[in-house]
């Protein structure tokens, strides 16, 4: 056993004096970048309330027993056309009384005239006292009054028979309807109400500070930066942008926020007042630093890179960035323009560890994770 040892310990120390000797240390590879400065966008969500663009009650303005229906509930209408009859016998009745009571007035009218006329003429011949005239003047005077008082009741009951036949204020689509034939409706019944669906609005609210920076890229771009997209329910994306049309006058106390609406077609009526989604509002970045998310880790809550030096030897860093890209991040701090790091395999190494770089262009990242 000794022999065997001691010739294992000649070949071993036989081979190490004819091993060449290399004073460079063989460095592990990592894929290698650099942080680049660029232009770019991302975007935020915010829930929404949708509204149509009018939404409206219908509401019975005489009483009455409900007689008939004309459309059913969802079907589209036109403005002005026939919805709901309330029994209109009692209105015809009314507005028949009205006409009759007119003609009595017109006539009392005619004959305070002739009464006048008379007056004057047997005033002229000195036959009666210009008293008499005036008594007939006031008299027509009176007349006329009742004359205008029928005329105004007659349009009256014009109006509450007109008002048994509701009729659609504009175009849109009819929702429930609570009550069914031969229902007692007393005025103010709500009997339906309508929805013009052909354009949204869209409400959501806004962060004071998102705000200044929404008024500032405005500024700049004033057409791109009110373009907003709608995120319906599903997570699908309205098939038509929206525009930001109005921002409320001033910012919520208790909350921070401050009010935008948009406006978005809807030609297909997809979308129906009282509906859920999110706005997706596009932000614009100029001259950032940018690097992979792939390169970060956490440490506590805090974000931290391998940064390598002139000689290829890492260092921890801690970098700060408020935001975050789809697979990059925005760093506001902790790193500088074409400083390298680590970008992938940052599991694999260690603070002081030195290695050879395999370098990639953020660029070519770039567009490789956009390819994905």
């Amino acid at each position: 056993m000794k022999k065997i040892s001691l010739f294992s310990g000649c070949i071993m120390l036989l081979g190490s004096c004819n091993a060449p000797k290399n004073d460079q240390q063989s460095y592990e590879q990592f894929p290698v970048t650099s942080a680049i400065k660029m232009d770019t966008s991302s975007y935020s969500d915010y829930v929404t309330e949708i509204h149509a663009l009018q939404n409206v009650e219908i509401r019975a303005r005489v009483k009455g027993y409900l007689e008939r229906f004309h459309v059913d509930e969802g079907a589209y209408v036109k403005e002005g056309q026939l919805l709901f009859s309330i029994n209109n016998r009692e209105y015809v009745e009314e507005l028949t009384k009205a006409k009759a009571m007119y003609k009595s007035a017109a006539a009392q009218v005619h004959a305070a005239e002739l009464e006048l006329k008379n007056a004057i003429l047997l005033a002229e011949k000195q036959i009666v006292s210009i008293t008499e005239v005036e008594v007939a003047k006031s008299k027509l005077e009176t007349q006329k009054a009742n004359l205008e008082e029928a005329l105004a009741h007659q349009a009256h009951a014009k109006l509450k028979l007109e008002q048994t036949e509701i009729r659609a204020p504009f175009n849109g689509i009819i929702n429930r309807i609570p009550h069914k034939i031969g229902s007692l409706i007393d005025e103010g019944t709500l009997l339906t109400s309508i929805s013009e669906n052909d354009e949204v609005y869209a409400y959501f609210d806004v962060s004071e500070k998102e705000y200044l920076q929404y008024a500032r890229n405005i500024k700049k771009d004033s057409v791109d930066s009110r373009v907003v997209s709608l995120i319906l329910a599903d997570g699908s994306e309205h098939n038509y942008k929206g525009r930001i049309e109005t921002i409320e006058g001033e910012i919520d106390e208790s909350t921070g926020n401050i009010a935008f609406r948009a406006r978005f077609k809807n030609p297909d009526k997809i979308i129906k007042h009282g509906a859920s989604g999110k706005i997706r509002l596009r932000k614009k970045y100029e001259e950032v630093i940018v690097i992979p998310q792939k390169s970060t880790f956490e440490i506590q809550d805090k974000l931290y890179v391998y940064v390598l030096d002139k000689d290829n030897k890492l260092s921890v860093r801690n970098i700060e960035s408020k935001h975050r890209l789809p697979h990059l991040f925005i760093v506001t701090k902790g790193l500088k323009e074409g400083e390298k790091i680590i970008y992938e395999g940052i599991q694999n190494v260690k603070n002081g560890m030195s290695l050879r770089p395999d370098f990639i262009s953020m660029r070519t990242i770039i567009s490789q994770l956009k390819a994905k």
